[in-house]
Formats: structure tokens, sequence, C-alpha cells
């Protein structure tokens, strides 16, 4: 992502109903399915401006990894420098079976190679940690807004869970999310197309929503997320692996 792309989410992460959202139900399905301790140690994949990792702090040794200089910058303002890492010679540089849980919110579609990415989760976690990933859920909803930020793909869940093979992962979890807004999402980029790119305009993850609205709109997205119930579409995606 560009400088203006961190700009952006560090102005609104804090209080946007979809990125307070989306740390709240991923913290609570660890939380569910493996408490951490303090000597857990957990790795957040592309952890941008470091605000998750930072909230989790308080539950486990987090490490941070990314590969843009602009979020590098923003995690060595919050994190120790031992505990900031970017890939070595295309690697993640951390020996094999060395933390408990890895992270990687809405970040499998900005890489080429996912499955690859999910290997190497696969070397670095101990049997029986967590692997907690969101993503961005179906190409009907594909947009000039995916290309601006640098999206390889966007994701159906049969195709998510593919990645996840299975003499490596157990699937605890897998489900669409974000599923009441699918509808207005789905009518706005169809609308958007053979405009003007819609990366020229402001987008609703730029702009915090009245106070009421965006408290409603993180209730259902969390109350959803953390559900069982199975979901036949939605905007995003959150899946949860344990490692065999």
């Amino acid at each position: 992502m560009d400088t203006a792309e961190y700009e952006n989410l560090a102005r609104v992460e804090k209080s946007h109903w979809y990125y307070v959202g989306k740390r709240e139900f991923v913290r609570r399905w660890i939380q569910r399915l493996r408490p951490p301790t303090a000597q857990d140690r957990l790795l957040d994949c592309g952890a941008g401006t470091g605000i998750f990792a930072d909230e989790m702090r308080e539950h486990c040794d987090v490490t941070v990894m990314d590969t843009f200089e602009e979020s590098l910058a923003m995690l060595r303002q919050r994190f120790p420098e031992n505990r900031v890492i970017t890939l070595e010679n295309g690697e993640v540089p951390l020996p094999d079976q060395s933390v408990e849980y890895i992270t990687a919110l809405d970040v499998l579609e900005h890489v080429p190679d996912d499955r690859a990415v999910v290997k190497g989760f696969a070397r670095m976690l101990k049997p029986g940690g967590l692997a907690t990933v969101t993503v961005p859920a179906s190409m009907a909803l594909w947009s000039d807004w995916d290309v601006g930020l640098q999206h390889f793909r966007r994701y159906e869940q049969p195709q998510l869970i593919d990645l996840f093979e299975s003499e490596d992962w157990i699937i605890e979890h897998a489900n669409y999310t974000n599923v009441p807004v699918f509808p207005l999402v789905w009518l706005i980029r169809r609308w958007q197309r053979g405009r003007k790119s819609a990366t020229e305009g402001a987008r609703a993850e730029d702009k915090v929503p009245h106070g009421l609205v965006n408290a409603l709109l993180k209730w259902q997205f969390v109350r959803l997320a953390l559900s069982r119930v199975p979901m036949p579409f939605g905007v995003s995606l959150v899946l949860v692996a344990r490692r065999r």
C-alpha cells in the first residue's frame, strides 16, 4: 500500500466500526479457541500501523512483521527493535515451530502466492497453534478499490479453506462476515462500474460514521463474525485454523 493508504488507516482505525470490529472478533476467536498466556508468542503478519498487535501485548509476547517501509517506520515507534521484522531473502526470519499464534488480517489478498504464505504459517507454528486470517470476499465485489489497494484477488470460502491443507491444519472456523451490508456494497460497486475510478473518490472505510450508526454496524459485524451459523455470502471472510 502507498503512504496515503497508511495515513488513511492511521486516521480512522481507532474508531471506525470495521477496523474496531475486526480486531475485536479476532481477539475473541483466539480467546475462545486457545487462550494465550504471557509466555505465548504471537506473530502479526502484515501488521500495518500495529494497532491490533499493540492491543494483543497485554495477552502475550508479540512480534510484528511487514514488508512496506511506511509500516515498518510506524511499527518501530510502537515496538522494540527486536520485535519488528521483515522478510529476509523472501522468508520470515523465525525458526520452525517458534510461535503459538499467527494473525494475518486482510493480508493474503496482497500476495501473489498465498499458498506459499500459508505453508510458511505451518512452518512457524507450534503443534496446536492457531492461525487467524481475514480476507475480502467475493469477486462479484471486485472494483477499482481493490486495484488501488493492490489486491490480487477476493476470496470465496472454499478457495480460502483450500489453502489450509488437511495434512497441516484443522479448520476450527471459516465463515463469511459483514453479511447485512453485502447487498448495499454490491449495488454501489455495480453503480461505480463505467463511472470515474472509485479510487478517485472517498471510500466508506475512510470516514467514521455517526456514533449510533458506527456502533450498530460494529455490533452486527462482531456478532455475526463470532457466530457458527453458516453464512452464504459476505463482504469479508474469517478463518481460524489449528496446526496439527
